[in-house]
């Protein structure tokens, strides 16, 4: 797969994935997420302009998008807003090169760390992220960027299974890391 920025046109395609995508959540007996809607396209255009959306892509088949990852800037961290791959693409690690990605990307400009919010018990959401090196945060770990984030999920009834917030550290490139430490000439 190969990772890229979104192409304005291909916003539709994220919506089907996304829905796609969706399904597996009748299996563990959330058909109301199943039936959500897909980020608006105006949504995935915001972050497309902001330099905050990526699609895996198989090469084999034209290019054309199987997954995406669409990020924020919250609380100093860039937030994973969602990431989906297409089932028929799932279970190859493409979701995890989408969020190395994106560790890379914050690494790059120097942003600490990577953030998420996402259901708890579902396997392939937190103990997925948790697999990740995504550790959970504590209530009071929480900024006030990611508690307005909480918050809107909450209005959207999302609370009704169970929620957590999670932060994955991002280390810092060795040239920025070498670049910080004092010299010790004398």
């Amino acid at each position: 797969m190969r990772i890229r920025p979104v192409h304005d046109s291909e916003l539709p395609r994220l919506q089907d994935i996304e829905r796609a995508a969706g399904h597996c959540f009748r299996d563990v007996g959330m058909p109301e997420i199943a039936d959500d809607e897909p980020p608006a396209l105006e949504v995935l255009a915001g972050r497309l302009r902001a330099g905050l959306a990526w699609v895996a892509a198989d090469p084999a088949a034209a290019d054309v998008p199987v997954a995406y990852l669409i990020a924020d800037h919250v609380d100093g961290d860039l937030h994973v807003e969602q990431v989906s791959v297409h089932p028929a693409y799932a279970r190859r690690g493409i979701g995890r090169s989408l969020l190395e990605h994106l560790a890379d990307r914050a690494a790059a400009d120097g942003v600490p760390a990577l953030t998420l919010t996402t259901f708890r018990d579902v396997p392939w959401n937190g103990p997925y992220y948790a697999r990740c090196g995504f550790l959970t945060l504590d209530d009071g770990a929480v900024g006030p960027g990611l508690r307005a984030v909480r918050e809107e999920e909450a209005r959207l009834g999302l609370d009704r299974w169970p929620r957590v917030c999670m932060r994955r550290p991002v280390p810092r490139p060795a040239s920025l890391a070498v670049a910080a430490t004092p010299s010790r000439q004398g």
